[in-house]
């Protein structure tokens, strides 16, 4: 490595260091007691996928760099130096994590080891050695938010096709529009994922309840974030927050994609919109009587998207909708907060073929959990956890069918 890129690391390792930061890095006793809690290791025993391990492969970067001893007497501070074959290896940390923490509700600290993979990630980005793909999609993403004028007219006409489906399924009022954009004063924008699942079951919803809703033009899902990008990140987000300020809207609903959530509501900042889940607003829904609903037959249980779930404490109103909705509920884990991460998180689900193998192999502890859960069907709230969890279904043979909530919803409305 050459001497001026392994400088440009480091400068870019110190933006990261917070006190936070400082925290996670200095605090670890390795005691494992993270170690049984990470699904790749609980399903390959091997020490690599230790979240430990993992962020030992940052930790030891950090005191070559930071520390006196490092610097001084490396051999003696466990200290390595940036190099090729480091970056292998936190290329191999860094897309073996999922981001799910569920090592730091075990850890006794709370070390945060995403947040140590996030260093991890950087560094990649600044060798120019992360995913081409991850890369590549964050790049289209920013493209296209620089270029609506050019897709906006195709976009509205894709639109205007979804509208009959919504109407099949909801008779909307004469007059109103089945999946309205650009309306000025809404009550709430939602920011969909690209497809027909992700639109259609919500208008219906928001059709039901009455909502003054609008549909935004920008896609929820955040690359900047899977690829561990912060600038790419705020650049992808912004758009959306440009969106709802030119609107006026007073709420920003994002539909189910676990990063998307979790990205808008902890980087938006302070704005005169709030931002919430669209599996927060469908609760309200019901618990303000705004929508009415019959029970659903079959055995149902729900995995929790950690973004969603552990990374952003939305655990009761999942349940809320589904004991309303569905005759026979069955939780996959006693205490929501350890549930067990699907496997697909961080970015790997949308690496596709590439990361496939590795997914299924580190999923076998979650596809215990669901064949234990002997229910019908498993729901979600998330895209990517979707994806992961029909590849778990067929790869074990689970014979499962796998839902999103939002869709089970849209499926037990009755007409008032």
């Amino acid at each position: 490595m050459e001497a001026s890129l392994r400088d440009e690391l480091v400068r870019l390792f110190d933006t990261k260091l917070s006190r936070q930061m400082l925290l996670n890095l200095e605090t670890c006793s390795r005691c494992g007691l993270c170690t049984p809690a990470c699904h790749a290791y609980a399903s390959m025993p091997l020490p690599k996928y230790a979240p430990a391990f993992r962020a030992e492969v940052v930790r030891r970067i950090y005191k070559r760099y930071f520390t006196a001893l490092g610097r001084f007497a490396p051999v003696l501070g466990e200290a390595k130096p940036l190099t090729d074959a480091a970056l292998e290896e936190l290329r191999e940390a860094a897309y073996s994590c999922t981001g799910c923490r569920r090592c730091m509700v075990y850890c006794p600290f709370g070390i945060d080891t995403q947040q140590i993979m996030s260093i991890a990630k950087l560094l990649l980005i600044g060798a120019e050695a992360a995913p081409e793909i991850l890369s590549l999609l964050a790049d289209v993403s920013i493209s296209k938010g620089e270029s609506i004028e050019t897709f906006k007219e195709g976009f509205l006409q894709g639109i205007k096709r979804l509208e009959t489906q919504v109407v099949a399924r909801w008779k909307v009022e004469a007059g109103t529009t089945p999946i309205p954009t650009e309306v000025e004063g809404a009550d709430m924008l939602y920011v969909a994922l690209a497809g027909a699942h992700s639109i259609i079951p919500a208008a219906v919803v928001f059709n039901a309840a009455r909502e003054n809703w609008t549909l935004s033009f920008f896609e929820a899902v955040n690359f900047g974030a899977f690829v561990g990008d912060p600038g790419k990140t705020q650049l992808i987000l912004d758009r959306i927050v440009r969106e709802a300020l030119r609107l006026g809207v007073k709420e920003v609903c994002i539909c189910e994609c676990g990063t998307a959530v979790r990205v808008a509501k902890q980087l938006s900042g302070t704005q005169p919109f709030r931002v919430v889940s669209l599996t927060e607003v469908h609760a309200r829904y019901l618990r303000e009587g705004r929508i009415r609903v019959k029970k659903l037959p079959g055995s149902h249980t729900y995995h929790d998207p950690c973004q969603i779930a552990r990374n952003g404490g939305v655990y009761d109103e999942p349940r809320a909708i589904l004991g309303r909705i569905v005759e026979d509920f069955r939780e996959m884990s006693p205490d929501p907060k350890y549930n067990w991460c699907c496997g697909g998180g961080g970015g790997l689900v949308a690496m596709g073929e590439d990361t496939l193998d590795f997914r299924m192999r580190s999923s076998r502890v979650k596809a215990d959990q669901i064949r234990e859960s002997r229910a019908d069907v498993v729901v979600t709230a998330c895209e990517n956890c979707h994806t992961q969890l029909e590849n778990i279904n067929a790869h074990y043979g689970l014979g499962k069918e796998v839902k999103f909530l939002s869709s089970l919803l849209a499926d037990a409305l009755v007409a008032p």
